[in-house]
């Protein structure tokens, strides 16, 4: 029997924008079992990458209940909820965010380095996810002398390094060509058949077909949520 990781309850988000309250989320209900695969579909403004925001405890809900692999996270201060980043969450950013100057290697070691490994363990563990993603040559190379699907590779090696519950997704394919983000589609079908839990946010309806679940928002609420087998 899976079991479930993520679980949010009635989760409403509102800013302050002059004197006028605008609501982004309202009474979001999502719940995602451990080794799943799941795309959350929609257009510019629908409020996912504030949803995705929640998820990666990068933001909090203004009222509802978010509890990640039992933990709630209502009331956490910073330092516990940049903790639980590091523990449970792995991202994967669009603009792929790495360090110029330091090596694909260096790169991927930077998440174990704020989690207190000792430096053999660091670069091993770091190695070994760049093997994984396929880039067991290109270990030296900084970010410039690597392509872009080369780049989100490495980018995705970091993510997976300190093993997190959740490889949280924000338009993987979107610096990308079409080939190029093919394959990189391809090695997130993988890393899923190894039992990994994928939270993919897409704009894209044929990158969210990739995934064993699409969830659609739209307008700041869930609309649809919809199983593949």
């Amino acid at each position: 029997m899976s079991r479930q990781i993520l679980n949010m309850q009635n989760i409403v988000k509102t800013y302050l924008m002059g004197e006028e309250i605008q609501t982004v989320l309202q009474d979001v209900e999502l719940s995602i079992d451990q080794g799943e695969f799941v795309s959350i579909l929609g257009p510019s403004g629908s409020g996912k990458s504030t949803l995705m925001n929640i998820i990666g405890c990068l933001d909090v809900p203004t009222s509802g209940k978010y509890i990640l692999s039992g933990h709630e996270v209502e009331g956490l201060d910073e330092e516990e909820l940049a903790y639980i980043r590091n523990k449970e969450i792995g991202f994967i950013f669009q603009q792929f965010q790495l360090l110029p100057r330091l090596s694909a290697l260096d790169n991927v070691e930077l998440p174990l380095i704020y989690a207190g490994l000792p430096e053999k363990e660091r670069k091993i563990r770091a190695a070994n996810m760049l093997t994984r993603v396929g880039l067991s040559d290109k270990m030296k190379n900084r970010p410039n002398q690597l392509s872009g699907g080369q780049q989100q590779r490495v980018a995705i090696a970091r993510a997976m390094v300190t093993e997190p519950t959740i490889l949280l997704a924000d338009e993987p394919t979107g610096a990308l060509d079409q080939t190029t983000g093919q394959q990189i589609m391809e090695l997130f079908r993988e890393l899923h058949e190894e039992g990994r839990t994928i939270i993919m946010i897409t704009h894209d309806l044929n990158i969210a077909k990739r995934a064993g679940r699409i969830i659609r928002i739209l307008d700041g609420r869930l609309i649809e949520d919809v199983a593949y087998v």
